[in-house]
């Protein structure tokens, strides 16, 4: 895995007229990971869209090195292919392994369902394996823990813990515990 980083300079987010946060620093490399929270609609799931360069800023720098994957509420995967093989669209382009991300995230024996079969928690865990699949340095995790029964959380847990140990980064938005150990805190506040 490359070396990834991901900084945030006096960064402000502006959606739909309203300034959500302003004046955001924060700066993550190799083996780190955040924690963004805050009240529903502060801008927690923006400055995920920020980081992987979605959005533009309202002001402020972000500067990015190392490839990203985004796990948000869009599933990404073919629902007409079975399990595997919608992933392994996503393993072909980002050279990742299928077989690997099912592993990870406990849906190894789903492998051959149709994504439209799956459970609400079995395609947030699909979700997670798309992004264990690509390889990216930068993980962006949006509510990941969302749908997820308590084995299925400790397979997130576990799968973060694998990826920061190869040197990989995690910027996670939540309203739950997630069990990074080590993990920065950043707290979002609405703008004034």
């Amino acid at each position: 895995m490359g070396q990834g980083q991901l900084s945030f300079d006096g960064v402000s987010c502006r959606r739909g007229g309203r300034m959500l946060f302003e004046h955001l620093s924060f700066s993550l490399g190799p083996g780190d990971a955040a924690i963004v929270s805050g009240p529903n609609g502060i801008g927690k799931s923006s400055l995920l869209r920020l980081a992987a360069g979605l959005l533009p800023c309202a002001g402020g720098a972000i500067q990015r090195a190392g490839r990203i994957a985004l796990a948000d509420e869009s599933l990404a995967l073919d629902r007409q292919l079975p399990l595997a093989e919608a992933l392994r669209f996503w393993a072909v382009i980002d050279g990742g392994s299928v077989d690997e991300a099912l592993i990870a995230v406990s849906l190894d024996h789903l492998a051959q369902v149709p994504v439209r079969m799956l459970s609400t928690g079995q395609r947030k865990r699909a979700t997670l394996a798309r992004v264990v699949a690509s390889h990216a340095e930068i993980w962006l995790l949006d509510e990941p823990g969302n749908g997820l029964d308590t084995a299925s959380l400790e397979a997130l847990s576990r799968a973060i813990a694998a990826h920061r140990a190869r040197g990989g980064i995690v910027l996670a938005a939540s309203h739950q515990p997630l069990g990074i150990e080590g993990a920065q805190e950043i707290r979002l506040e609405a703008a004034r």
